[in-house]
């Protein structure tokens, strides 16, 4: 008999061709800048990079914050570039940051390419059994462990393809932070309850028409460019 709890229903499993298009409310992001990095008024002076920014619900939190917001993803969602990170050649220390909630299959790609390019830090959000696996550990964790592990106490509900105000979901979620400046231990930290604090109506408007915003590209000499 299928096993219904919760818990198993609450997995994600995604066939190896899907773009796994899960976006991620805007106000988790806000999570990671208020709760877990900062102080964040550094960020004016720094440069992000959002690898997998799909139509860009959490470019448009970095914008917020950010001084410089790369937006980029491997399909063509009518924001950012059409860029395939794990295929670019990216040179390495390109930007100060790269904050992204990657396809999950191919989280640990992007982990180890955006530690390269990274100046200051990587931030992932991910589900929380991510840090579990021997493999992980031998790949990642164990040579290039994290700074912290900020773990949502709060649900973040995800769904395909869209932001749902009023979705659900049983699977728990962390922000997995890399800081370059971190001597020491991995820490343990919890993003309190936030999100009535953090979540804005116009997080859920939907966008008329093609996006067009202010956008950073890269040129073949990979010179920061403003579009």
């Amino acid at each position: 008999m299928q096993n219904t709890s919760h818990a198993v229903m609450g997995q994600r499993h995604e066939p190896k061709d899907s773009r796994d298009d899960f976006p991620t409310p805007p106000w988790a992001t806000r999570g990671l800048i208020e709760h877990a990095i900062g102080p964040h008024e550094e960020f004016r002076n720094q440069s992000c990079l959002e690898p997998a920014c799909g139509v860009g619900h959490m470019s448009k939190v970095l914008e917020e914050y950010f001084g410089c917001v790369i937006s980029s993803d491997k399909y063509d969602c009518e924001y950012g570039q059409v860029h395939d990170f794990l295929d670019e050649d990216w040179p390495q220390q390109t930007v100060d940051w790269v904050i992204t909630n990657p396809p999950f299959r191919l989280a640990e790609d992007f982990v180890v390419k955006s530690l390269r390019i990274a100046r200051r830090g990587v931030a992932i959000l991910a589900r929380t059994v991510f840090i579990e696996s021997i493999g992980r550990y031998e790949r990642i964790f164990r040579e290039t462990p994290p700074s912290r592990f900020a773990q949502f106490t709060e649900r973040v509900p995800m769904v395909r393809g869209r932001l749902d105000r009023k979705a659900s979901t049983a699977t728990g979620y962390s922000w997995i932070i890399w800081e370059k400046s971190h001597v020491g231990y991995p820490m343990l930290a919890w993003i309190p309850p936030c999100r009535k604090s953090l979540e804005k109506e116009s997080d859920y408007d939907l966008p008329v028409g093609p996006v067009h915003r202010r956008v950073m590209i890269f040129t073949n000499q990979l010179d920061l460019i403003e579009a």
